[in-house]
């Protein structure tokens, strides 16, 4: 949990942008005496991946951490192609949030193209050629009950894109039960798995998982911060755009916890005092330079003065290009008028055509007009040089009857003459008013600040009350009790026996206290049960699909070779201790063609016959 900052318990927003992951060199050591295999712990919201190699030069810990997410870029407008970007490579995904695109929906990777970026991503940070082919063996976590046409289409991409020599898939919940088990541990348990997108429960019979029975809640961690971020949208709708889905997760994740009775801890919340107590203050960024009323008096006089130099230089910049235009027409026009003295009559009427004149009275018109304009304007800026307050004659548009050629530039200036009167108006006033500093009227630090009350309590609690979110599913405690009565009695008590907790939803604080509180209630009186907590639900799943591969690595237990792909299909599954159950396709047989059935439909056709020729 954040430290809390000066002044009560008030919390920054850490905002913290994701560092992009380095291009990592291949250690000798998975590669020597033979390649070593590679752990993929692919999540829905983060994938994990490193090496299961016994040499203690290779880190025994997943080397990638990154966001299951990709955002492609539609191209620079200088003509650079479309760029792709893979998790933390993202930086940050609030900017980005309509481009991002993920392989899973819900928790079953469907779209392999995105998934085949995860991949060349992991493959290339972790130093590994994939342009030939990928020499390593595969340690690839899925989902539980995994649809068949997901794994054939993975084992298709692993197979055929990458050319791995062998694969092995195994559920991560079943993963992290193997690592955490303990010598004391019974080999039956009753797995509940929450992670981004759902909730599972399994039950686990003599260490294998028992498919049949095993029950998926879909909710998770996606939902709660779509809840959160709903609820305080609707209550501070002043911040709706700072209120963000990284913000909402970082909150969840630091300063949200589930209580052991809801209603006894809504009742809590009543109380004034209790609600000052625990109460957390989320402070979003804000600048108090962005309001006028906390400037000095002198400050704005300042600015002010600041303000009247920048447009007086603007206007005498202006002032002298229009002089030098001015000059130029002048020039050309002088220059035609000694056509017509030197008598180059050919010459001078086609002068006269080019500037749309049809006489010699209109040219000296014109080069009349031309020269009074430009003695204006001399003036003006010998004028302005000497004086420092601005000339009111300036602010008002010169509407000289020019040639045309002049015409588009006059009223580009009259246009912008007229831009800058009002603030020529507004910094000549007749009588100076005195500057008043008007004084805040709420403390603006306060007014953004997000408080969070209930909402700490409220949001983890649809993962046991769904229908708070408008879910008509069951939650975790009435799912348990649905997935023991399908036992009988003996097996429940061995089930409960070990009742095992993991995934990174079930890091909530009091998410253990609370499902030892459901299990005694739904258990027969003075019956045991015990509640574990996997020492790290996170990580691991990857942990323990790194022990499997280091003790299976040389056994066809649990591997899937190419030779198995080609001859049974990209859906076919050896089974392991921490693996689905593998259940075949099986394709209803079709009836032979016959087409002996067909000739009594055309005797009765014949015998029938034509309407018409009855009648």
């Amino acid at each position: 949990m954040a430290a809390p900052a000066a002044g009560g318990l008030v919390f920054q927003f850490r905002d913290a942008r994701w560092l992009p992951d380095p291009v990592l060199g291949p250690s000798p050591a998975v590669r020597t005496p033979q390649p070593v295999p590679l752990v993929i712990d692919n999540g829905s919201f983060q994938a994990r991946a490193g090496w299961a190699c016994p040499d203690p030069e290779v880190p025994g810990e997943p080397l990638l951490r990154f966001r299951s997410l990709a955002a492609r870029s539609r191209g620079a407008r200088g003509g650079a192609g479309a760029e792709t970007q893979v998790g933390n490579d993202l930086g940050s995904p609030e900017p980005l949030r309509w481009l991002l695109r993920s392989p899973f929906d819900r928790n079953v990777p469907v779209q392999l193209e995105l998934q085949e970026l995860l991949f060349d991503h992991i493959f290339q940070r972790l130093g590994v050629s994939s342009q030939g082919c990928v020499d390593h063996p595969v340690v690839l976590t899925e989902a539980v009950c995994n649809p068949l046409y997901s794994r054939q289409m993975m084992s298709e991409l692993l197979f055929e894109c990458y050319q791995v020599p062998k694969v092995s898939y195994g559920v991560d919940s079943m993963y992290s039960f193997h690592h955490n088990r303990r010598q004391e541990w019974p080999c039956n348990s009753l797995i509940v798995s929450s992670g981004y997108q759902c909730t599972h429960i399994l039950p686990v019979l003599e260490g294998r998982l028992d498919a049949k029975n095993c029950k998926r809640i879909n909710l998770g961690g996606c939902q709660a911060a779509a809840y959160l971020q709903r609820l305080l949208q609707l209550k501070y709708p002043g911040h709706f755009a700072a209120i963000t889905l990284s913000r909402m997760e970082e909150i969840l994740h630091e300063h949200s916890y589930i209580a052991e009775d809801y209603i006894e801890e809504l009742q809590k919340w009543r109380s004034p005092e209790y609600y000052e107590s625990n109460v957390h203050k989320m402070q979003l960024p804000f600048s108090s330079k962005l309001l006028g009323s906390t400037l000095t008096s002198e400050e704005k006089q300042e600015r002010r003065q600041q303000q009247l130099r920048r447009l007086q230089e603007l206007n005498a910049r202006r002032r002298e290009e229009k002089l030098q235009l001015d000059q130029e027409r002048l020039d050309r026009l002088l220059y035609v008028q000694e056509l017509l003295e030197d008598s180059q009559m050919d010459h001078f009427h086609k002068a006269l055509v080019e500037l749309n004149m049809d006489s010699a009275e209109e040219l000296q018109s014109y080069i009349h007009k031309l020269s009074l304009a430009i003695e204006q304007t001399k003036q003006k800026i010998l004028h302005a040089e000497v004086s420092i307050e601005v000339d009111v004659v300036d602010s008002k548009p010169e509407t000289l009857d020019l040639d045309p050629l002049g015409s588009e530039q006059s009223l580009e200036d009259v246009e912008s003459i007229h831009e800058f009167e009002p603030l020529f108006a507004e910094e000549q006033p007749e009588v100076e008013k005195p500057v008043t500093t008007v004084e805040p009227v709420f403390n603006l630090a306060e007014y953004h600040q997000l408080f969070l009350g209930t909402e700490r309590i409220r949001v983890p609690e649809i993962l046991f009350q769904p229908s708070l979110i408008g879910e008509e599913q069951a939650g975790i405690a009435e799912t348990m009790q649905y997935v023991l009565d399908r036992y009988p009695k003996e097996q429940q008590a061995l089930l409960v026996q070990n009742v095992f907790l993991t995934g990174g939803n079930t890091m909530y604080p009091g998410l253990k206290a609370r499902i030892q509180k459901e299990l005694l209630e739904m258990r027969p009186f003075q019956s045991s049960f015990q509640v574990h907590l996997a020492s790290n639900p996170i990580l691991d799943a990857w942990y323990g699909a790194r022990d499997w591969a280091l003790e299976y690595v040389n056994h066809e237990e649990g591997w899937i070779t190419r030779k198995d792909y080609e001859e049974k299909g990209g859906e076919y599954l050896k089974e392991h201790c921490a693996s689905n159950v593998y259940v075949p396709i099986r394709l209803p047989k079709q009836a032979p063609r016959t087409t002996e059935p067909l000739a009594p439909t055309k005797v009765l056709a014949a015998s029938v016959g034509n309407p018409c020729d009855l009648a």
